[in-house]
């Protein structure tokens, strides 16, 4: 369970499938890094259709710095299988769903992305078992990295960490399935950071540095990164500008309106 931001930035995933007797997967990719989720999902959706698959992907963000890109991977390389081997969009969900979550990239990142905006997910799995609510946001997130990648799996697997985890986010958590909006959210994501304190001494001061009474600040869950929303026009160019002074190398990405989707070509 938790809650986020759904943002336009993702992974873009393309298959092709040919009928053959003997089955083979390959993945082509703009990252270096061995794709162990994505290639369990193409094997998983490939046994009901035996051939050759072949698919590329191409990631917007950097992985393992609390963006979503392994749960994103895992969905797109999903309904990209699912739309070559006209395979469904539920029996998709579920295998990324899976995959991420026993392959150790998240929790429940692919419910988070289902569908655009705000999201809070208040009973964990995909639905129908699942729930997650989404309502309308609009705006723009700057997101910027302060550190090398945390490997998720190592977190994931500890149970004194998540222990952590459920305290911090608990209080939060209930105030946002009561009032959830884009503001309260924010603040939520605030407060989660400073009791969490996952990230490094120097990347929450950065955190702190970047703060003002009309610009959110918090740590992208679980990265050394920082993802910061101003609330209006001047607070976005003086953010800009401590982000110059800091030397934050940032990009500025717009909140989706819709969720991960796939299609025929």
């Amino acid at each position: 369970m938790g809650a986020g931001l759904v943002l336009q930035a993702g992974v873009f995933a393309s298959a092709e499938w040919h009928a053959s007797a003997r089955s083979s997967v390959l993945i082509r990719s703009d990252v270096t890094q061995p794709l162990p989720i994505s290639l369990d999902v193409a094997r998983r959706l490939l046994a009901r259709r035996p051939g050759r698959l072949r698919i590329t992907l191409r990631h917007e963000l950097p992985i393992g710095q609390g963006f979503g890109t392994s749960a994103a991977g895992a969905l797109s390389t999903a309904l990209a299988v699912a739309a070559a081997t006209e395979d469904s969009r539920q029996r998709a969900v579920e295998v990324a769903h899976l995959a991420d979550l026993f392959g150790g990239g998240g929790l429940g990142g692919v419910a988070a992305i289902l569908a655009g905006g705000l999201e809070v997910r208040e009973a964990p799995g995909v639905p129908p078992w699942g729930r997650v609510r989404h309502y309308p946001a609009a705006g723009t997130v700057f997101v910027a990295i302060g550190g090398t990648a945390i490997p998720s799996p190592a977190l994931l697997g500890n149970s004194r960490f998540l222990k952590r985890v459920e305290d911090a986010a608990r209080p939060g958590l209930s105030r946002l399935r009561q009032r959830a909006s884009l503001p309260e959210f924010l603040l939520e994501a605030e407060r989660f950071t400073d009791a969490l304190r996952l990230g490094p001494p120097s990347l929450l001061r950065q955190v702190h540095k970047l703060r003002t009474e009309d610009t959110r600040v918090a740590q992208a869950m679980f990265g050394r990164s920082l993802f910061a929303m101003p609330l209006s026009g001047p607070a976005r160019t003086a953010l800009i500008s401590r982000l110059t002074r800091l030397g934050l190398r940032a990009a500025e990405v717009p909140l989706a309106r819709a969720g991960a989707r796939g299609q025929r070509l």
